[in-house]
Protein backbone atom coordinates (compact mmCIF):
# COMPACT_ATOMS: atom_id res chain seq x y z
CA UNK A 1 0.00 0.00 0.00
CA UNK A 2 1.13 3.47 -0.68
CA UNK A 3 1.89 5.97 2.07
CA UNK A 4 -1.06 8.16 1.04
CA UNK A 5 -3.56 5.34 1.58
CA UNK A 6 -2.06 4.43 4.96
CA UNK A 7 -2.13 8.05 6.11
CA UNK A 8 -5.72 8.38 4.88
CA UNK A 9 -6.81 5.27 6.79
CA UNK A 10 -5.08 6.46 9.97
CA UNK A 11 -6.72 9.88 9.58
CA UNK A 12 -10.12 8.26 9.09
CA UNK A 13 -9.74 6.09 12.19
CA UNK A 14 -8.60 9.09 14.25
CA UNK A 15 -11.48 11.21 13.02
CA UNK A 16 -14.03 8.48 13.77
CA UNK A 17 -12.59 7.90 17.25
CA UNK A 18 -12.62 11.63 18.04
CA UNK A 19 -16.15 12.07 16.76
CA UNK A 20 -17.44 9.06 18.68
CA UNK A 21 -15.70 10.23 21.85
CA UNK A 22 -17.20 13.70 21.50
CA UNK A 23 -20.67 12.32 20.98
CA UNK A 24 -20.39 10.03 24.01
CA UNK A 25 -19.12 12.88 26.22
CA UNK A 26 -21.91 15.19 25.09
CA UNK A 27 -24.47 12.44 25.69
CA UNK A 28 -23.23 11.85 29.24
CA UNK A 29 -23.31 15.57 29.99
CA UNK A 30 -26.82 15.92 28.59
CA UNK A 31 -28.00 12.95 30.67
CA UNK A 32 -26.48 14.46 33.81
CA UNK A 33 -28.10 17.83 33.17
CA UNK A 34 -31.50 16.24 32.57
CA UNK A 35 -31.16 14.29 35.81
CA UNK A 36 -30.35 17.45 37.76
CA UNK A 37 -33.26 19.29 36.13
CA UNK A 38 -35.63 16.45 37.06
CA UNK A 39 -34.51 16.74 40.69
CA UNK A 40 -35.20 20.48 40.67
CA UNK A 41 -38.62 19.97 39.10
CA UNK A 42 -39.46 17.34 41.72
CA UNK A 43 -38.51 19.73 44.53
CA UNK A 44 -40.62 22.45 42.91
CA UNK A 45 -43.61 20.14 42.55
CA UNK A 46 -43.32 19.13 46.20
CA UNK A 47 -43.29 22.79 47.17
CA UNK A 48 -46.40 23.46 45.08
CA UNK A 49 -48.21 20.55 46.75
CA UNK A 50 -47.25 21.87 50.18
CA UNK A 51 -48.52 25.34 49.30
CA UNK A 52 -51.87 23.89 48.17
CA UNK A 53 -52.18 22.02 51.46
CA UNK A 54 -51.33 25.19 53.39
CA UNK A 55 -53.93 27.15 51.44
CA UNK A 56 -56.57 24.49 52.16
CA UNK A 57 -55.65 24.53 55.83
CA UNK A 58 -55.84 28.34 55.82
CA UNK A 59 -59.34 28.25 54.31
CA UNK A 60 -60.46 25.74 56.93
CA UNK A 61 -59.09 27.89 59.76
CA UNK A 62 -60.79 31.00 58.33
CA UNK A 63 -64.10 29.15 58.22
CA UNK A 64 -63.66 28.05 61.83
CA UNK A 65 -62.87 31.62 62.87
CA UNK A 66 -65.99 32.87 61.05
CA UNK A 67 -68.15 30.25 62.84
CA UNK A 68 -66.69 31.20 66.20
CA UNK A 69 -67.17 34.92 65.50
CA UNK A 70 -70.83 34.31 64.66
CA UNK A 71 -71.28 32.37 67.91
CA UNK A 72 -69.63 35.13 69.96
CA UNK A 73 -71.19 38.09 68.17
Amino acid sequence: MSEVVIVSIISLVGTLAGTFGGIMTANKLTGYRIEQLEKKVEKHNNLIERVYRLEDNDKLLEEKIDVLNRKVG
